[in-house]
């Protein structure tokens, strides 16, 4: 795929990813969509708080209404909030303009189907097609065709009140820590914890346009350990820039990342025969302490590519409820087709309040392994991994980690990198047999400085 990767098609705002990408992205779906209908095409778009969203949004909405379809504004939202409008509402699909943990300056265009998970990878090549070809050969519509914008923001509202109706208790005398990113988050969470009785306590939900995931939210996870230390918090979560993902600081400060909200939750939804054949789907880059965790309690795990898609693809093929990645995606079947930050923290909330225990003593009988991952550009990323002395390496740091560690060594899917991933005892073990695989790659001349 050219432009589409695992999220979408995502890119520097006006660089890589334009307003013309934007419009003919919208002219394609405004078209594709209201093929062989007699009423018009119903699109939802919503966005997160980046300055260039606003940009896409237009474009977008231009191209649409210019194929004749309607399209309903959801503004800042999250993208499960999207995903679950689409799918109790009826749209034909959705579009979600963010790019998710990047900088501010990064934009994306996230297209969702009716079903509300990720747009089928055979349409979104003939977007591709279209958006190369030379000339714009899709009909304009033309008087009572042409297509209108209409604000939808009840969509929000029935969202929230949406998540606020899975609650099983009271908030009650329950202090909560939220940090929104400044991102699409900062339209929700408060709204729902507040509802729900906690005292919540919100930092980072000031978006001015070019804050989002600037020292905040899950990719920077020290600013609210620091918080729920200072302030005595009982939990806090951090959520993402378009608040998919969620990771959790617990009563002492310390993270509770995607791996560990796998094991509290998977053993909960386990022990109330909740959890479809006693099985979470992982990716390959959970920590081998999650597996020897659930190898403990009986938990069975499936390792799916790396990538949100990947984890529920395999969740609907195999009719298993939980499923996600460390970074924080977490998808609960039953209630949302796509990771879901604010979704994730209730059903952390629900863990803790039924246990009766801090979330702190919950994670006693996890021990999650250092891991250290370090991104090596390469000149031909398949090359690299079939070099027989890098096949070599790994086999013999595989031998010497044995069952108490393990190497990953994988091509990104979106850019000239070979990730090396160690998981060992120490830090120091990481660091010295990362070190020795970056070693032959530089030495056999596939790293790039």
């Amino acid at each position: 795929m050219k432009y589409f990767g695992t999220d979408g098609f995502r890119g520097e705002a006006n660089v890589t990813l334009n307003v013309r990408h934007a419009y003919r992205v919208g002219r394609f779906l405004g078209w594709y969509f209201g093929q062989g209908k007699k009423e018009k095409a119903r699109i939802v778009i919503g966005k997160d708080t980046r300055r260039s969203s606003y940009m896409f949004e237009d474009a977008l909405s231009s191209g649409l209404t210019a194929s004749g379809a309607d399209v309903y504004l959801l503004h800042v939202i999250s993208t499960p909030s999207v995903s679950y409008v689409i799918r109790t509402e009826g749209f034909d699909c959705g579009i979600m303009i963010s790019a998710s943990h990047n900088p501010y300056y990064d934009n994306g265009i996230k297209i969702i189907n009716s079903s509300g998970h990720k747009l089928e990878k055979e349409v979104e090549q003939l977007i591709e097609e279209y958006i190369d070809r030379p000339e714009d050969d899709i009909e304009f519509a033309t008087g009572d065709k042409i297509g209108r914008t209409i604000d939808y923001s009840i969509g929000r509202h029935r969202y929230i009140g949406y998540l606020i109706s899975l609650a099983k208790r009271s908030f009650d005398d329950v202090v909560v820590a939220l940090d929104c990113a400044n991102g699409s988050a900062s339209t929700i969470a408060k709204s729902v914890f507040d509802a729900l009785g906690a005292t919540t306590c919100v930092i980072n939900a000031e978006p001015d346009g070019i804050n989002i995931n600037n020292n905040c939210g899950s990719t920077h996870i020290e600013v609210l350990q620091q918080y729920v230390k200072e302030h005595g918090a009982d939990i806090g979560f951090a959520f993402d820039g378009d608040a998919d993902r969620c990771l959790a600081v617990d009563d002492k400060g310390n993270i509770i990342d995607g791996d560990v909200i796998l094991y509290l939750c998977g053993r909960y939804m386990n022990e109330q025969g909740n959890l479809n054949d006693s099985t979470v789907v992982t990716t390959v880059m959970s920590n081998i302490g999650l597996y020897k965790a659930f190898d403990a309690i009986g938990i069975k795990y499936e390792k799916t590519a790396v990538g949100d898609k990947y984890v529920y693809e395999n969740m609907i093929n195999n009719n298993y409820s939980l499923g996600g990645e460390q970074s924080g995606h977490i998808i609960f079947r039953k209630y949302a087709a796509t990771g879901d930050g604010v979704l994730t923290a209730l059903m952390l909330m629900e863990v803790m309040l039924e246990s009766k225990t801090k979330i702190s003593d919950l994670t006693r009988d996890i021990n999650i392994y250092p891991q250290l991952l370090v991104n090596v550009k390469v000149a031909d990323k398949e090359a690299a991994l079939k070099d027989k002395d890098i096949i070599e390496i790994s086999e013999k740091v595989e031998n010497e980690l044995g069952s108490d560690g393990r190497l990953l060594l994988r091509p990104s899917g979106t850019e000239p990198l070979i990730r090396v991933m160690v998981e060992a005892q120490t830090h120091e073990k990481c660091k010295y047999y990362t070190d020795m695989i970056i070693k032959v790659l530089h030495d056999n001349g596939h790293a790039i400085e």
